[in-house]
C-alpha cells in the first residue's frame, strides 16, 4: 500500500547496508527458467488479481481490482466494484458533502491516500455524471471531485500525498478550467499542475543530475522521490498524464521528455540494488521480492500510462528499457512463486498484514503495467479515462 510501510523499512535498510558492485546484474538479465512468455504472466498476474481483491469488505483492494479491469471488475457477491464502494463504504460529511475514511474500524484501508477512490472511479472510465445509490440518494463522480476541490490547498501540491488529488483535478479538467476552494479563492487548475510538474522535477533531481552525469545508480534512502508511497510512481502518472491535452504538451514537451528519460534511467539504477540486497541479505529476502514487485509493476504501468497520454512512441533503445522491466518483473514473479515466500495474501495476513495487503496491491498493478506492453488480445484492458480531453 506504502512504499514507507514496514515491510518496505526492512527492505530499505538492506539497500542501505548493501551497496552493489558496478557490474551487470547477471541474474536480473538471465532469461526465466520456465518457458513463460510476458502475455502468460499478464494473465497469470491479472488473475490473481481478479481472485485477491474481490473482497466486498475491503475497499482498497476492490480498488485495485479496477486498475485491471476498470469500471467492469466485479465483487465475489456479483456486484460491480464501484458499486460496493460508493453503497457501502461512502460516508456524508454534511448535506451532499461526500468523502472516504481513510480506514475502517477494523483497520481495514478504505482511502489511506486521500482521493483514491475518486481517481480510481475516474481512471476506471467511469463518467463524472453517473448516478450511484447510496445511503444519501444518487452520488456522482463528479460530486466525489467537487469535493477534492473545496479540500484543496496549494500548500499540498508538493506532498508525497497529494498524487491521488492532482489525479481527480486532471481527470476531471481542461486546460483553463478553474474551482474555488474552501475559503472561496478561485484555483487555476494550470497553475495547479504547472507547480506539481516544478516538485516533480525538484524531487527527481538527484536522480537527474546522475543520469546526466552518466552514474549507473542513485542509492534509495528515503530522499527525494522515494519519499513518496510507491517510490513517487503514482505522482508521475498525475503529473504527465495533465499532457493527455495537446496544449499542455506543446508547452511542457523538453521538460516532461527530462521526467521520462529519469524514469527509465531508474530501472537499473534500482535493480542494482535490489539485486544486491537479495544476494546479500537473505534475511530480508521476502522485503525485497515484496519491493520488486511494487517497483517493476509500477514503473511499467507508469511508462505505459506515459505513452497512452502523452501519444510517446519509444525509440528503439528506449523500448529495450521497457522489455528489460519486463523480464525483471518475470524473474521477480518466478522468484516469488520458487521460494514461496510470498503466497497467497490470506496466509501472507496471517504472519504480516501490511505486507498481504501490498501483495494485492502491487500484483494488480503489475498486472496492470504487463498488460500496457503485452501484444497478447488475451491481456486485461481497463477503459479509457472519462476525460473530457477532446481525442488527439
Amino acid at each position: 500500500m506504502d512504499e514507507r510501510a514496514l515491510a518496505a523499512d526492512f527492505a530499505r535498510r538492506a539497500l542501505r547496508l548493501f551497496l552493489p558492485p558496478l557490474t551487470c546484474l547477471t541474474a536480473l538479465f538471465a532469461p526465466p527458467a520456465s518457458a513463460t512468455t510476458p502475455s502468460v504472466l499478464s494473465d497469470e498476474l491479472a488473475g490473481r488479481c481478479r481472485a485477491w481483491a474481490a473482497d466486498p469488505h475491503n475497499p482498497w483492494a476492490l480498488a485495485h481490482g479496477m486498475v485491471v479491469d476498470g469500471r467492469a471488475f466485479r465483487a465475489k457477491d456479483g456486484r460491480l466494484a464501484a458499486d460496493v464502494v460508493m453503497s457501502d463504504f461512502l460516508r456524508e460529511k454534511a448535506a451532499r458533502d461526500f468523502s472516504f475514511e481513510a480506514f475502517t474500524s477494523d483497520g481495514t484501508p478504505v482511502e489511506p491516500h486521500p482521493a483514491l477512490q475518486t481517481k480510481t472511479l475516474l481512471a476506471a472510465g467511469i463518467p463524472l455524471a453517473q448516478r450511484f445509490t447510496t445511503p444519501f440518494g444518487p452520488v456522482t463522480p463528479r460530486d466525489l471531485a467537487e469535493h477534492v476541490k473545496r479540500g484543496f490547498e496549494m500548500e499540498q501540491v508538493a506532498s508525497p500525498e497529494s498524487a491521488w488529488r492532482l489525479d481527480v483535478l486532471s481527470l476531471s479538467s481542461r486546460p483553463g478550467d478553474t474551482f474555488r476552494d474552501s475559503s472561496g479563492r478561485t484555483v487555476s487548475v494550470d497553475v495547479v499542475m504547472d507547480t506539481a510538474l516544478t516538485a516533480l522535477e525538484a524531487a527527481q533531481v538527484e536522480l537527474t543530475t546522475a543520469m546526466k552525469a552518466g552514474r549507473p545508480q542513485v542509492p534509495k534512502q528515503g530522499q527525494g522521490i522515494y519519499s513518496h508511497p510507491c517510490g513517487g510512481l503514482h505522482y508521475f502518472q498525475a503529473v504527465a498524464g495533465w499532457a493527455r491535452h495537446p496544449s499542455v504538451r506543446a508547452k511542457w514537451r523538453e521538460r516532461l521528455a527530462v521526467q521520462r528519460d529519469v524514469l527509465l534511467y531508474r530501472l537499473d539504477s534500482e535493480a542494482r540494488q535490489y539485486e544486491t540486497a537479495w544476494a546479500t541479505a537473505p534475511e530480508h529476502r521476502e522485503a525485497v521480492l515484496a519491493q520488486m514487485l511494487k517497483f517493476h509493476g509500477h514503473l511499467l504501468e507508469t511508462l505505459g500510462r506515459f505513452r497512452d497520454d502523452t501519444g510517446w512512441r519509444p525509440t528503439p533503445l528506449q523500448r529495450q528499457t521497457v522489455e528489460r522491466a519486463r523480464r525483471y518483473l518475470e524473474n521477480t514473479v518466478r522468484r516469488m512463486d520458487a521460494t514461496g515466500a510470498l503466497s497467497a495474501p490470506a496466509s501472507v495476513a496471517l504472519r504480516n498484514r501490511q505486507l498481504a495487503l501490498d501483495l494485492v496491491g502491487d500484483t494488480c498493478h503489475a498486472a496492470r503495467g504487463e498488460a500496457l506492453w503485452s501484444q497478447s488480445v488475451s491481456s486485461p484492458r481497463l477503459t479509457p479515462p472519462a476525460s473530457p480531453s477532446p481525442r488527439r
